[in-house]
């Protein structure tokens, strides 16, 4: 028998923090896509030992000792930059002499692995109490009051962006043949900014916003887009507005504006990209946008609003209906950036 890939210790970290949340082992295990009796192991390992790593197991005896293993794991606890061969020397200085690749051994046992970092945006302490308020606060709206809210964002569309990174069949010495080659201008030909908004029903209207947005520019748009996409997708009353948290969204005219008309604006934590479903949709059309390869910027505008026409309204209303996830997800990570 094959066998099974085994947590990495950030799941299982995971999984113990929706546990300590509340959460039943079935929930967590359809948030993680993994099986209930995964998770109820692990949370019974933590319950019994007070830790996720694996027990030690037999076999040929370590060459690095367990106080050895306790010293580079409390260092790159610390400092997860660490590299191995700083681990490598900070053991020699210990009195252990290893290699780097017994570093990378013993730290794969313990259950990590080496991963690029992700970029996330900057959250100071204030964006941490904020996102974590939030996501309490929310935590049992039911979806109906979701299926009511209206997402806004903006978004760079870059002509050449997703284009960059195909990859082609070919033979050895066929790089530069015409069909293994991808055209590229200088500066990555352009791209254009987009303002869109969709609900559970589908998309709203998408807008291509030209120069330097400021405040005036910004109210220009939702007079022109957002009432018309609130009456075409069947908002109805008592639907409510999202945007982050832009000095220009928030800027005196602009609450102003939504105040006289009679718009409802969803109270929203900064620096929270990861708790707006429109994200997704960005990902989804750049994907759908590059698969056409547009020539020019305007092209670029044109094939952007057909595909985002074509989104499926079932797609829109996935995103809404897992909106809760979201909320956990921000709640297990502590107000920190989650995979969303």
């Amino acid at each position: 028998m094959a066998k099974t890939k085994e947590l990495s210790k950030n799941v299982r970290d995971k999984i113990v923090d929706l546990h300590k949340a509340g959460m039943g082992y079935k929930t967590i295990a359809k948030q993680l896509g993994e099986k209930v009796t995964t998770v109820g192991a692990i949370i019974c390992k933590w319950k019994k030992h007070k830790r996720t790593v694996n027990l030690p197991r037999p076999g040929a005896p370590c060459k690095i000792s367990p106080h050895g293993v306790a010293m580079i794991m409390r260092t790159v606890r610390n400092q997860p930059r660490t590299t191995r061969e700083d681990l490598v020397n900070d053991l020699k200085a210990a009195g252990t002499i290893v290699t780097k690749k017994t570093i990378g051994n013993t730290l794969r046992r313990e259950g990590l692995k080496s991963c690029s970092a992700r970029k996330v945006p900057l959250l100071k302490k204030a964006h941490i109490h904020a996102r974590l308020k939030f996501a309490n606060e929310h935590l049992n709206d039911s979806e109906d009051n979701w299926v009511k809210v209206l997402w806004s964002d903006e978004t760079k569309m870059e002509l050449f962006g997703i284009n960059s990174t195909r990859r082609v069949w070919r033979r050895r010495n066929a790089a530069y043949d015409p069909k293994n080659t991808i055209p590229t201008v200088k500066h990555g030909g352009g791209n254009i900014m987009l303002w869109g908004c969709f609900s559970a029903k589908g998309t709203g209207q998408l807008h291509r916003i030209k120069g330097t947005m400021d405040g005036a520019m910004y109210r220009q748009i939702l007079g022109e887009n957002l009432l018309p996409s609130a009456r075409a997708l069947k908002m109805g009353r008592g639907w409510v507005f999202q945007h982050d948290n832009d000095p220009k969204h928030t800027a005196k005219a602009t609450k102003e504006w939504l105040k006289k008309k009679h718009i409802k604006v969803l109270e929203w934590p900064s620096q929270s990209p990861d708790l707006n479903p429109i994200e997704n949709l960005w990902r989804e059309l750049k994907v759908r946008v590059a698969k056409r390869q547009p020539r020019n910027l305007n092209d670029l505008e044109k094939i952007c609003k057909e595909e985002w026409d074509k989104i499926p309204p079932e797609m829109c209303a996935n995103l809404v209906a897992n909106y809760k996830k979201r909320l956990t997800s921000v709640i297990a990570n502590k107000g920190f950036a989650t995979k969303y």
